[in-house]
């Protein structure tokens, strides 16, 4: 599966568009996390806590996406976006959408 955040794929050329698609996760930050995550507030920095939850959480939502657009039967997904929501006060939601489509080599 080819993901881009362009409309175009050098090499390529999309020979069908089959529709949107996406992938959604919500994730919580729990105790432990919160605790370090407070820790580094108070001298400053990353909190790679954090930054980890996120990256993890970002992988599930493509994951998800791309398991879509196979359910369609596309091999590729353009125009790939994320969005970010607080949820909750402890909460995040991460989407990622694009359009499905197929490519064949140019």
């Amino acid at each position: 599966m080819i993901i881009t955040t362009t409309r175009e794929i050098p090499g390529k050329r999309v020979v069908r568009t089959l529709g949107l698609v996406s992938g959604n996760i919500v994730r919580s930050r729990n105790i432990g996390r919160d605790v370090l995550a407070g820790l580094k507030n108070i001298v400053g920095g990353e909190i790679k806590e954090y930054t980890e939850l996120m990256s993890m959480s970002r992988r599930d939502a493509v994951k998800r996406m791309v398991e879509e657009a196979e359910r369609l039967g596309a091999n590729a997904v353009v125009e790939v976006r994320f969005v970010t929501a607080q949820v909750a006060a402890t909460a995040a939601e991460i989407l990622a959408y694009g359009t499905a489509v197929i490519v064949e080599d140019e």
